[in-house]
């Protein structure tokens, strides 16, 4: 009789055993690793084995929490604890995918690379979440502009305006895509444009934001391009993407870059498109549309062609010419006198 019981006790016992396992190693959500690198370690105290290490864009399944600390089990199905700040939720990583999908077919503005090891982030910010990680030098397509105040530092008051009180530093930043398609958001200051060299000379003092190639003339026995360049001051957070628009065209009896075409005091908004147009007698031409913004705040397309060596508007139906610039220059000559 007690042998029966017994056996009864140890079925019982028995019947438990899956109960209380269960949960364990069951996923409770889906995270990614932020970090360049990180370890998983077997367990979570001062003295612990390395089990695992897991690269920048990882998934892994989450096990169990504990304070600070995340089980979790790779891909190959090891598993470990790591620190909670090395990773992103599932939200933040569809985000990026939503990112890269709305974006995957904006016109490139200019092309560059990262000065340093740079994260890519879900939106223009310092403390903004962020989950992968380009190498320095490494490749990237600019598409947008934005920017984002830079917490903790106050700008200086200006001179004259001592009474005036301290307003936020501001830190441009380029909507970006990397060699590998991931679009995100990269501090401005950390990507060097490639500007071509024949025409970055002509910067007098101010900053390439885009650069477009028009078309190729041919000079000889060689094809030599002809580009579209916006520019602004070298100053963080300005109310716009670019206040001035140069065409360098190239002159093939004197073998050189001309400016053929200049435009300032623009409320330039990205992006700008460039593609060609027939117009008939002249031809198939380099055309270039301008998105700027008017005294109202709205945006409005300007379009423009390129009939080497002249650049001329493509007005809209109905659209009236605007002033020549002579006529501006002039009344603003007489007010300085």
């Amino acid at each position: 009789m007690q042998l029966r019981k017994t056996g009864w006790a140890l079925l019982f016992a028995l019947a438990l055993l899956p109960a209380c396992g269960r949960g364990r190693g069951r996923t409770l959500e889906v995270m990614y690793v932020s970090a360049p690198q990180a370890f998983l370690r077997d367990r979570v105290a001062a003295v612990y084995n390395k089990t695992a290490t897991v690269k920048n864009g990882d998934r892994l399944d989450v096990l169990d929490r504990e304070k600070r600390f995340v089980k979790v089990r790779t891909s190959t199905g090891i598993e470990g604890w790591i620190e909670q700040r090395y990773l992103i939720t599932q939200q933040v990583f569809d985000h990026f995918q939503s990112l890269t999908k709305d974006h995957q077919n904006d016109p490139i503005q200019a092309t560059g690379s990262t000065r340093n090891d740079t994260n890519l982030h879900i939106e223009p910010g310092r403390d903004t979440d962020h989950l992968y990680l380009l190498p320095a030098a490494s490749k990237v397509s600019v598409l947008a502009r934005g920017m984002a105040e830079r917490s903790g530092v106050v700008a200086p008051p200006s001179p004259g305006k001592r009474d005036k009180a301290p307003g936020p530093v501001m830190e441009d930043w380029w909507l970006a895509r990397d060699a590998q398609g991931h679009v995100g958001w990269l501090l401005a200051r950390m990507v060097d444009l490639d500007v071509p060299l024949e025409i970055a000379q002509y910067a007098e003092g101010q900053r390439f934001v885009a650069f477009f190639k028009l078309n190729d003339v041919q000079d000889e026995d060689k094809k030599v391009p002809q580009y579209l360049a916006l520019l602004t001051e070298p100053k963080d957070g300005q109310p716009f993407d670019f206040d001035k628009v140069h065409v360098f065209t190239w002159n093939v009896k004197r073998h050189r870059y001309e400016t053929a075409y200049r435009e300032r005091n623009l409320n330039g908004v990205l992006p700008v498109t460039v593609t060609h147009e027939d117009f008939g007698k002249e031809g198939d031409l380099p055309v270039f549309i301008l998105r700027v913004k008017d005294d109202s705040g709205n945006v409005v397309e300007r379009k423009y062609k390129l009939n080497t060596p002249m650049v001329r508007r493509v007005l809209a139906p109905g659209e009236v010419p605007a002033k020549p610039a002579a006529a501006a220059k002039g009344k603003r000559r007489k007010r300085r006198e």
